[in-house]
């Protein structure tokens, strides 16, 4: 392994793991870099940091969160505990990119790491909250992988909806999330 690490370093070659299928891309790290600096500037929604705003972004949340449950009474102490960030553990989200190998050209991923953001309690608490909802209620649910599909196309056929006039598509949504706007998400 640190065999395959020097060769890697001494060749200026990144190994990443591809966005499907689970196999491993090679490539020159000027021509990965270049890949992900034209997505950033395509989507406009990524900008590069001189400078950390972590202390910022804490004291914002952790602000919030204690008026919420201080001032405002609007969350119970239960629920501020499962939302606050810790000052520990907390890191500022980044962005990596895994090759979709499957496009030609291949083209880049954006994955946002947002493990230890200071955001993420309250993302997992409004999760836990709002997903028996979402589940009880979302129709038709979301096709997880190729083995739900079949599943799904099984009960299709088993309750009659198959028709010869069914018909199939597939769509392919391009940076579906840049396209969200900001403001009015978070209204």
């Amino acid at each position: 392994m640190k065999l395959i690490l020097r060769k890697l370093k001494k060749n200026q070659l990144l190994l990443r793991e591809t966005d499907k299928g689970g196999n491993l891309y090679v490539a020159h790290i000027n021509e990965f870099e270049e890949k992900a600096a034209d997505y950033r500037l395509k989507t406009g929604a990524y900008e590069e940091l001189s400078s950390s705003p972590i202390e910022e972004i804490l004291s914002k949340v952790t602000r919030l969160l204690n008026d919420l449950h201080v001032k405002n009474k609007q969350i119970s102490l239960q629920q501020y505990k499962k939302m606050i960030p810790s000052q520990l553990t907390v890191e500022l989200a980044y962005i990596y990119y895994n090759p979709k190998t499957h496009k030609n050209p291949i083209t880049l991923r954006p994955i946002m790491n947002t493990i230890h953001a200071a955001t993420t309690g309250i993302s997992r608490f409004l999760d836990q909250s709002i997903r028996p909802l979402f589940d009880k209620h979302a129709q038709p649910r979301p096709i997880i992988d190729g083995g739900h599909l079949l599943r799904q196309l099984e009960q299709y056929v088993r309750n009659g909806h198959l028709k010869p006039t069914t018909l199939f598509c597939t769509a392919d949504i391009t940076n579906l999330y840049t396209m969200l706007p900001q403001d009015e998400s978070l209204k």
